[in-house]
């Protein structure tokens, strides 16, 4: 059964079909959501798994990206534009005890903040060693807070296609930084398959066109992007993360996975 929402995005293609033209702006997007009966129409343009598409664009291989100032754009490639979760490559038991907070509600944040306060996003990030035995957790890195920011740039997709951002609006749930290297993550509750790839190429964008800057001059060592998915089994905690760069920082589909590692919470009484 679709949703409402993609049943917006399925006339916003075929209106694009029509004239040849796939960009298209939220002027649209309103008006065929006021139609369709959709209360949200900017929730139209984000749909985080590819299976939330609607049948004319899986068939004709189509998925949205953002261009900035309402704008938006209908390109082929859906596999460029979402990326799927690579398997799990190591899992760790991590003994802890719960805090007074921990788990008192199920928001993104509440996760983030369980995974900072119990040192994992340092242990996961900051680890070179296969076997994570070469992190002292005790030296803290500084940790930044969601924020929301606005940039303009340009990168390709795929190679051939020059992509235009004005005035882009940038999400990040969380960015840490420890002696020049940056992590910057993107949290979610829940199970996944796959993932919209410019929820972390935007913000790796971001920092390494910052890098370029007066105020920075280079002192960004390397920008590391992680997925972060909570998921419980029974009464088990676990922590699913992926870490990614991308080969060509101009291209948002040369995304490479780094690793990826599960904590499995165990509670020490």
């Amino acid at each position: 059964m679709t949703s409402k929402k993609s049943n917006v995005l399925e006339v916003l293609f075929k209106e694009c079909q029509k004239k040849n033209d796939y960009v298209f702006h939220n002027i649209l997007v309103k008006e065929i959501s006021r139609k369709i009966g959709v209360g949200n129409p900017f929730d139209v343009t984000k749909l985080d798994k590819k299976s939330k598409l609607p049948q004319v664009l899986l068939d004709k291989d189509y998925a949205v990206i953002h261009l900035g100032n309402g704008y938006h754009k209908f390109v082929k490639g859906i596999d460029k534009v979402y990326h799927t979760f690579e398997p799990i490559q190591k899992e760790i038991e991590w003994k802890y005890r719960k805090s007074l907070l921990n788990l008192y509600n199920t928001s993104e944040s509440n996760v983030i903040s369980i995974a900072n306060n119990q040192r994992i996003l340092h242990h996961f990030l900051f680890s070179k060693d296969k076997e994570f035995d070469d992190v002292d957790i005790k030296n803290r890195p500084k940790t930044y807070f969601p924020h929301r920011t606005k940039e303009s740039f340009e990168y390709y997709f795929d190679k051939d296609t020059l992509i235009t951002c004005d005035n882009i609006q940038i999400e990040i749930d969380l960015t840490i930084e420890y002696q020049g290297h940056v992590g910057v993550f993107e949290v979610k509750n829940g199970t996944s398959s796959d993932f919209i790839v410019y929820q972390l190429y935007h913000p790796y964008l971001y920092y390494f066109i910052a890098n370029k800057k007066p105020n920075f001059e280079g002192k960004i060592k390397d920008i590391t992007c992680v997925y972060l998915i909570r998921d419980e089994k029974e009464d088990d905690l676990i922590l699913k993360f992926w870490a990614y760069t991308f080969i060509n920082p101009y291209d948002i589909t040369s995304i490479k996975l780094i690793k990826s590692v599960a904590y499995k919470l165990i509670k020490e009484t």
